[in-house]
């Protein structure tokens, strides 16, 4: 009999988190899962993680031959025999209840195609990021607000539908970011129905501004830049998304902080960058080898 859940793990370099990840994971009690470890690392550091977590849950240790968290979910895509798909983050945790919870929503409305909720912070409260704060469905006006791949539950047909994760998305990829929010609108613009539930929460580190952070920033901001220009959204949309990081990048010049610098005026140039972009693919593919199509 097939699982109620898959969860799909994209996990490169870290060892010690993904043992907290996992460990959560054998504690859910409730619906029934399996786990599909995708290992982008190339030697065995994870082996005896998942042999040892491998007794207490079903759990499948894939190889991946190139790194990309969209091509590894992809991967683990197609080892996946369950109903519901989630994506949780090599160093994030489920709180107890969470998988009874997900189960619990998708039961009481058949019609539901994705289920979606918030980050906790390490030390409990909302985490990082300008969630919602209260339930609501998930629209284009909020999915930026609303989805997050740790905390994003999907039914499998509608991940089939929509064509899976785009691998030029995300980390490892030419724009990275933005690689859940871009199946999520398409699914949305599809008539997939979707709720977002603040009091559904996964634990996840909080970001701060740091050197690597801001070293990365320029990438994050062209996949933000990229789906918001692939999907046309409104002038609204994309002006705040400009407006937040040019006005912390001139604060950052008022104080003369240039770790601040770096990072807004990395974020900025990304979106404006990714944006155009976007507008130039409005709504096809960057490549016929990007889309999941195995």
């Amino acid at each position: 009999m097939n699982p109620r859940f898959s969860l799909v793990v994209a996990t490169v370099g870290r060892v010690v988190v993904l043992d907290a990840l996992m460990a959560s994971l054998a504690a859910q009690a409730g619906p029934s899962f399996e786990v599909i470890v995708v290992d982008q690392n190339g030697d065995g550091r994870l082996d005896a993680i998942v042999a040892r977590h491998g007794a207490a849950m079903p759990t499948r240790h894939v190889r991946a031959d190139r790194r990309g968290v969209s091509f590894a979910r992809n991967l683990g895509l197609l080892q996946c025999t369950g109903e519901i798909v989630g994506f949780p983050d090599d160093d994030c945790t489920y709180p107890p209840g969470v998988l009874a919870a997900v189960d619990a929503a998708f039961a009481a409305d058949p019609a539901l195609g994705l289920l979606s909720g918030a980050v906790e912070a390490p030390g409990g409260g909302l985490g990082s990021g300008r969630w919602h704060k209260v339930a609501a469905p998930v629209t284009r006006a909020n999915v930026w607000t609303t989805c997050v791949s740790i905390t994003l539950f999907l039914r499998r047909g509608v991940l089939d539908g929509v064509g899976g994760f785009d691998e030029a998305l995300g980390v490892g990829g030419r724009f990275g970011a933005a690689e859940e929010t871009d199946p999520v609108v398409r699914a949305l613009d599809a008539g997939v129905r979707g709720r977002y539930d603040p009091a559904l929460r996964v634990a996840h580190p909080g970001k701060r501004l740091t050197a690597e952070a801001a070293a990365r920033a320029y990438s994050y901001g062209l996949g933000c830049g990229f789906v918001l220009g692939r999907h046309c959204f409104g002038v609204a949309a994309v002006a705040t998304f400009l407006v937040r990081p040019l006005g912390g990048l001139v604060l950052g010049l008022v104080r003369g902080r240039a770790m601040e610098m770096r990072y807004y005026g990395g974020t900025f140039g990304g979106r404006l960058a990714g944006l155009h972009a976007g507008w130039m693919r409005s709504n096809t593919l960057l490549s016929g080898n990007y889309f999941w199509s195995r």
